[in-house]
């Protein structure tokens, strides 16, 4: 079979030399080096090594500054400094290539100026225990060493990478490749039409900015699609100007009513699928700050991949650059809910802990889904199984990666390509508006997916959380998880007809309670006023214990019954911060100010005895219906789902935007 060579990674360095962000590129840490792991055979390139390691074990305190950066992939070290290329964004996560591509073999190329420069090579293995794999010096003043390295023995997980010691005269690593030889069918690479959904016009206006600055992007960019949602229009920002100056023809806004992200990314999705031109549509958050190279490395894995496959990417904190939110995503069948792997973490903070010495990265993270803040989807799975479900916001992108499972096609979170976005712990979407949508699109979700005939645990998890959140006086809450299930029942079919309008009639629902009427000043609310201090000087907050726990679970649903103390109807009885307010706390009062998630407001939360007894009555009725029709229920949304998720369908919602004109501004 021919080959031909073709990149698949490169030694990148921060576009914007921002100090946060160092340790996701270049390992700062400096330690003290055993020189006998560095024998190998007595050759030159061992000596200069160990000498340079002597050097490095007396060196102290040094560290990598923002103007040693001399270029996108060039890095000037110091004297004696030893640097780490041991990171996210430049190891190479070999065991995804070999579990996923055709590429059986790499190679590395480092090129480095130095006299005295040394370059070592490692391994790790899926355990996290790392190996020396080669070594080479410069003998000159430069050197181009090249390392075979094969992909065999990564069957369960391991990285590769290559370390890097400064002579006496400094060094300079120029670049660094990592290619292969592939089928020659797969030498030109494909191109990929990148959605975006938008109601953020600066911030999607930026993220047009740095996609359109990326000169090395642009091959494989074919078109840049922005569904503008918002009242305010992307093509108002001051940014905007900058943003088409660098894209060009390649941008396209399009404007629609707010259908949310389904929509804003089933648009992009039908946009692509019909145009046909690409090969690839990756769906972004228009709130992200992007590593344009992760969008080359997506595509060149694609490209390369044994059978079409979603590749997703990572996401990192925007307000704390380092620290990575979940390595890889599942959805756990009995519960079906998602969450991290079981054996990862949700957030891991490179800037305290490095790759090389976690030992739980090592291990390959495979994946049900990858979020859409940015995934690349290929457009033969599109045409195949469709576009996302119109559930306007939450699980769209967990059952559009369980849905293309069902049909063969993996998803892959693939180290190295990531984006920076809002944390999910700064956001109160489980009790806020989102609440419905989180409720209903994943017992949609579950009648379309769960392997089990009544949902697994779905149905009495789902009961479990509507007592807490009724016991916890977050009414506004229960009633939407409420309405939630009476939509799911009201069948597949009004999921289109509602897209457009229900978020609105959400929002004047649920603020005719007060857990729901968000104050921003604090004085805006009555102060806290007892006819009675707490019992025994009890404080206000606690972490119960298991038993207490219990007890208190057992208990809470009784003391809503009894009738409200005296001046809790005129005065909260405590205050709780947002990191307090927790169901064994809030089931105390009859009253209480708890202030939100992002620190910008407050509620008051207020017991009523008669809507509790009516919500509960509601509540047990409407799961012991669930539990009885599931199996129905899941019959008709399965038999639907190709009709509901079809361009045809989705043709039918996007017609007020579409008739007479193509929607678009620019």
């Amino acid at each position: 079979m021919s080959t031909t060579t073709r990149l698949l990674q490169r030694q990148i360095l921060p576009l914007d030399r921002d100090t946060d962000v160092f340790p996701l590129y270049v390992d700062l840490e400096e330690p003290k080096l055993d020189t006998d792991r560095f024998e190998v055979g007595g050759n030159a390139a061992a000596k200069d090594l160990n000498n340079a390691a002597i050097r490095q074990s007396t060196s102290t305190g040094r560290k990598l500054h923002p103007d040693q950066i001399r270029s996108r992939t060039a890095l000037r070290l110091e004297p004696s400094q030893l640097l780490s290329f041991g990171t996210y964004f430049n190891a190479f996560p070999a065991s995804y290539w070999r579990r996923h591509t055709v590429v059986t073999e790499v190679e590395l190329t480092v090129t480095v100026s130095g006299a005295g420069s040394a370059v070592t090579v490692y391994k790790s293995m899926a355990r996290g225990n790392a190996q020396r794999v080669d070594a080479a010096a410069v003998e000159g003043d430069s050197g181009s060493f090249s390392f075979t390295l094969p992909l065999k023995p990564f069957v369960d997980g391991g990285w590769y990478w290559y370390d890097v010691v400064a002579g006496d005269e400094g060094a300079t690593v120029e670049s660094a490749e990592w290619t292969a030889q592939v089928p020659v069918d797969r030498a030109q690479h494909g191109t990929v039409d990148v959605c975006i959904t938008t109601m953020l016009p600066d911030m999607s206006a930026q993220l047009l900015g740095q996609l359109g600055d990326a000169e090395e992007l642009q091959p494989y960019l074919d078109t840049v699609f922005v569904m503008d949602q918002g009242k305010d229009k992307v093509t108002d920002s001051s940014h905007f100007p900058a943003a088409k100056a660098g894209l060009g023809d390649k941008l396209r806004v399009i404007v629609q009513g707010n259908l949310g992200g389904s929509g804003g990314y089933a648009r992009g999705q039908l946009e692509s699928v019909r145009k046909g031109t690409a090969t690839y549509a990756m769906m972004m958050d228009d709130d992200v700050v992007s590593e344009p190279e992760g969008i080359i490395r997506a595509v060149t894995f694609g490209d390369l991949a044994k059978r079409p496959t979603i590749v997703g990417g990572h996401m990192f904190n925007l307000y704390s650059r380092a620290q990575l939110h979940s390595f890889g995503e599942i959805v756990h069948p009995w519960r079906f809910w998602w969450q991290t792997r079981l054996d990862g973490y949700s957030q891991w903070d490179f800037g305290a802990r490095n790759l090389r010495s976690s030992r739980w990265l090592h291990k390959r993270a495979d994946v049900d889904f990858n979020g859409w803040f940015m995934c690349l989807i290929p457009r033969v799975v599109l045409e195949e199984i469709g576009l996302s479900l119109p559930i306007f916001i939450k699980w769209d992108d967990s059952e559009f990666g369980l849905r293309a499972r069902e049909a063969g096609y993996p998803t892959v979170s693939f180290p190295g390509a990531a984006v920076w976005h809002m944390p999910w712990t700064d956001k109160n979407d489980g009790v806020d508006w989102q609440s419905y949508f989180h409720h209903r699109n994943r017992l949609i979700a579950a009648l379309l997916h769960s392997p089990y005939e009544r949902g697994g645990r779905m149905v009495r998890e789902s009961l479990n959380h509507q007592v807490k959140h009724v016991a916890s006086l977050q009414y506004s809450t229960a009633e939407l998880r409420h309405l939630a299930m009476e939509d799911v029942l009201r069948g597949p079919h009004a999921l289109h007809g509602e897209l457009a309008t229900k978020l609105a009639d959400i929002n004047a629902f649920r603020l005719q309670f007060s857990d729901a009427q968000l104050h921003p000043d604090r004085d805006e609310l009555p102060p806290v006023r007892r006819k009675k201090p707490p019992k025994k000087g009890k404080a206000d907050i606690e972490i119960p214990g298991r038993l207490s726990t219990l007890i208190a679970a057992g208990l809470a649903p009784i003391r809503q019954l009894r009738p409200v103390r005296e001046l809790s109807d005129e005065y909260p009885e405590t205050e709780l911060t947002a990191m307090d307010a927790k169901w064994w706390n809030l089931v105390k009062y009859d009253s209480v100010v708890v202030s939100m998630n992002d620190g910008a407001s407050h509620a008051l939360y207020k017991r009523d005895p008669a809507h509790y007894r009516d919500l509960m009555k509601r509540t047990i009725e409407i799961h012991r219906r669930f539990h009885r029709e599931w199996p129905e229920l899941a019959r008709q949304y399965r038999e639907a789902l190709g009709d509901i998720t079809s361009p045809e369908a989705w043709d039918k919602t996007f017609a007020p935007w579409t008739e007479g004109s193509d929607g678009d501004d620019e």
